[in-house]
C-alpha cells in the first residue's frame, strides 16, 4: 500500500491526538493517586443535616476530616451540640470520629472515616466565664473563634464600627485556651482583635476560613498581608475559603476556581507553603443543591452590613461539588505546583498545626 502526503499528515495528526489523550489520562491518574493518598482537611465545613445525602457527599469528597461549626447561642446549646455529635458517632461508628488529637485525623485516613473537630464560630457560649472553656474542652471542643462578626465580651468582630482589640476577659480566655490545648481561630475577628490574638497567644493560631484583602479590598472578612504575615511568624496556618463571593465578584463568571487559586498562591508567596491550607465555609455537599434566593441570599441582605457584599449565586460551580479539591489540584498542577506542596496545602499543614496546639 502507498501513502499520499495527505495520508501522512492525517496519520500524524491522529497520532498526536492519541498521545495528547494518553498524556491527559496519565495526568489525571497521577493527580487522583496523589489526592487519594493525601490527608485532606477542610478547615470549616458543616451540614444542614448530617443525613445519608451529606455522607454520600463526604464519601465523594475524599475528605479525611473537617473543622465543623456548632450552634453557640449559649452554654447549654453548646453542650447539647457536643453531646449530639457524641451520639452521632455512636450511631455511625463506621462514618465519623471526633478529633481530639492530631493523630485522630491520621486514624480517620487509615480507617476511611471522617474526623470531625468540634468548633464554635464565636465565644458567646462561654457566657462570660473562662471556666466554661474547661467544661467544653472536656466534652470534646478543640477550637473556637474569639469573635464572630460583631463585638462580644472578648473583643470586636470584623463588622463592628470600632476596632478595639482583646478585652481583659479576652486575654484570660486566650491564656486558658493555650493551657488546655484549644485552637484560637481569628477568622471573623476585627483587625486589632486579630493582631492581639496572634500576639498574645503562646501557641500558634489559625485563620481557618478567610481570603486575601488585596483581591477583595474593603471586604470586612478579608485579611491583610500584615495580619497574614504575623500569623505565619507565630507558626499559624491561613485557610483560604472557597465561598465564591468571599474571593471575588460575580461567582461562576468573573470569579472562578482560578481566582481561588490566585488567593492561595498569593498567600503561599507571602508566607510560604507551610502556612497555607484549604477550607470552604459551607457543607460538603455544596450550596446549589439546597439554597435559594429566598432562604439564603435575601436574609443575608438584612443580617450583614452592605460592606459584606453578599452575591447571588454565592458559589463557584467547580468548588461547589464534593470533588472540589480534586478540581483544585488539577488547576495547581497546570500552574506547575510540586506534589509535596499540594500535599501540604490539602491537609498536612493543618495536621502540623494541630500537633503544635493540642498534641499528637
Amino acid at each position: 500500500m502507498t501513502y499520499t502526503r495527505r495520508d501522512a499528515i492525517s496519520l500524524g495528526a491522529g497520532a498526536a491526538m492519541t498521545f495528547a489523550g494518553a498524556s491527559a489520562a496519565s495526568a489525571n491518574d497521577r493527580l487522583n493517586s496523589l489526592y487519594d493518598k493525601s490527608i485532606v482537611i477542610d478547615a470549616l465545613s458543616f451540614a444542614q443535616e448530617w443525613d445519608d445525602v451529606e455522607y454520600e457527599a463526604v464519601r465523594k469528597s475524599g475528605y479525611t476530616g473537617i473543622i465543623t461549626s456548632l450552634n453557640r447561642r449559649d452554654l447549654q446549646t453548646a453542650i447539647d451540640e457536643l453531646l449530639t455529635w457524641k451520639r452521632r458517632v455512636e450511631e455511625f461508628p463506621d462514618r465519623y470520629l471526633i478529633a481530639l488529637e492530631a493523630r485522630d485525623f491520621e486514624r480517620a485516613k487509615r480507617e476511611g472515616k471522617l474526623a470531625v473537630m468540634m468548633n464554635f464560630q464565636n465565644a458567646t457560649m462561654l457566657e462570660g466565664d473562662a471556666d466554661n472553656v474547661d467544661a467544653l474542652h472536656t466534652l470534646g471542643m478543640r477550637c473556637f473563634q474569639l469573635t464572630y462578626n460583631n463585638r462580644n465580651l472578648i473583643g470586636d468582630g470584623c463588622l463592628e464600627r470600632t476596632n478595639a482589640g482583646l478585652s481583659d476577659f479576652g486575654v484570660e480566655v486566650v491564656e486558658r485556651m493555650n493551657k488546655l490545648g484549644v485552637l484560637v481561630d481569628l477568622s471573623h475577628c476585627g483587625a486589632q482583635t486579630t493582631l492581639d490574638g496572634i500576639a498574645l497567644s503562646q501557641k500558634p493560631v489559625a485563620i481557618t476560613h478567610s481570603m486575601i484583602e488585596k483581591f477583595r479590598p474593603g471586604h470586612p472578612r478579608a485579611k491583610t498581608d500584615d495580619q497574614i504575615k504575623a500569623l505565619a511568624d507565630k507558626g499559624g496556618v491561613f485557610g483560604v475559603a472557597a465561598l465564591g463571593y468571599f474571593i471575588g465578584k460575580n461567582p461562576g463568571t468573573d470569579t472562578t476556581i482560578e481566582t481561588y487559586a490566585d488567593h492561595i498562591e498569593h498567600a503561599v508567596n507571602l508566607i510560604g507553603i507551610e502556612h497555607v491550607g484549604v477550607s470552604t465555609d459551607y457543607p460538603v455537599r455544596g450550596l446549589e443543591s439546597w439554597i435559594t434566593r429566598e432562604n439564603w441570599y435575601e436574609p443575608r441582605l438584612t443580617i450583614y452590613k452592605p460592606s459584606y457584599d453578599v452575591q447571588w449565586p454565592p458559589y463557584i460551580p467547580e468548588l461547589d461539588t464534593p470533588e472540589r479539591f480534586r478540581n483544585l489540584i488539577a488547576v495547581l498542577d497546570r500552574r506547575g505546583w510540586k506534589t509535596r506542596d499540594m500535599e501540604r496545602l490539602l491537609g498536612e499543614n493543618w495536621l502540623r498545626l494541630f500537633k503544635d496546639v493540642f498534641g499528637r
